[in-house]
């Protein structure tokens, strides 16, 4: 049985679905990119790990084409007269830090943990959680940080913050073995199997999810012992969350002190092809992102309501939501 549900939820709830539930879809301004990529690809060590982090990048660039995304690689042309270390740095300098356009930070390579130190491996000098932290520090803009390295779960303490998402291949410093996560990551953003709320698009957080179910498939599999636990963090509490908190895209553990897990930024941050994005306005994203807020604590609330008051309370937010949703589809279909 389906339950006690009102008219007009399932009315309005049905046409969501039937839109595609577009819930990441990017502002009006079509002259400015849904998000900003930069790939840095760090020191390979050897070929058989140079192919590999190849492929990676290669995965991110049909990424980043499909959504219209400008993509910037650090780390694959041959070394000019400044360091990747010193690219790196350039390349954020440059970047505006007020910008309302995400900015995605995908490091693969390879990462060391030593004196309380995490650095990423690059040709020539590393750069440390510290110094990244360092320069995005005065970035207001989303930022998304997605290191796949061995040893990066320390980032996290250093890039945690307001408005950031980190993504760590490893749970510590110390889980300092080659990583796969990278893969199954660059993968997981690209494959429509990753979309676990069936809304046509991949966020960070659904990304995440599915590249860390393949890593422990994959030891599974091997029959070897995971020496990587990848970790999410986007609550600004510098702590991080594993997978196995989730079930589906809902966080179904706890915090040893009750705090609230991470995932709710990181779902709405996704690189969404740009054929699939609806016009919303700023003032509509901004309502709209209110709204899902709304249903999250309306939702983690459902047990000290009785059914009329949550249902109530339920019908109002979602025929909000989807009066959001009428007036961005109209307007795309009037468009030339």
């Amino acid at each position: 049985m389906i339950g006690r549900k009102i008219k007009g939820v399932m009315i309005a709830a049905t046409w969501l679905v039937a839109l595609g539930q577009h819930v990441h879809a990017a502002d009006d301004t079509s002259l400015t990119p849904q998000t900003e990529l930069v790939i840095v690809v760090g020191a390979s060590g050897t070929p058989e790990f140079g192919e590999q982090f190849s492929n990676w990048v290669e995965t991110w660039r049909q990424v980043s084409e499909k959504a219209a995304t400008p993509m910037t690689v650090i780390g694959q042309s041959e070394p000019g007269d400044s360091s990747d270390r010193e690219q790196l740095k350039s390349t954020l300098d440059e970047l505006s830090v007020e910008s309302p356009t995400p900015l995605w930070v995908v490091l693969i390579g390879h990462g060391t943990f030593a004196q309380n130190a995490a650095k990423f491996n690059l040709r020539g000098p590393d750069v440390s959680a510290t110094e990244l932290a360092q320069w995005l520090q005065d970035s207001e803009r989303p930022v998304v940080v997605v290191n796949c390295a061995s040893a990066s779960g320390a980032f996290i303490n250093r890039l945690s913050g307001d408005n950031r998402v980190i993504v760590t291949a490893t749970k510590s410093g110390v889980e300092q073995n080659y990583a796969r996560f990278g893969e199954f990551f660059s993968r997981a953003i690209a494959s429509p199997d990753s979309d676990l709320d069936h809304d046509d698009e991949v966020s960070v957080h659904e990304a995440f999810l599915r590249a860390s179910a393949e890593v422990r498939q994959f030891y599974e599999t091997a029959g070897r012992i995971s020496t990587e636990h990848a970790l999410i963090d986007d609550n600004g509490d510098g702590r991080g969350t594993p997978a196995t908190m989730f079930r589906g895209t809902r966080a179904v553990g706890k915090a040893k002190d009750d705090a609230e897990l991470d995932g709710r930024e990181a779902s709405r941050l996704t690189l969404a092809p740009a054929d699939a994005r609806l016009p919303f306005t700023k003032a509509e994203l901004g309502q709209r992102q209110e709204l899902e807020v709304q249903l999250e604590e309306l939702r983690q609330r459902k047990s000290t309501l009785d059914a009329a008051a949550y249902d109530a309370e339920l019908e109002s937010l979602v025929l909000q939501l989807a009066r959001l949703y009428q007036a961005a589809e109209q307007r795309q279909q009037e468009a030339p």
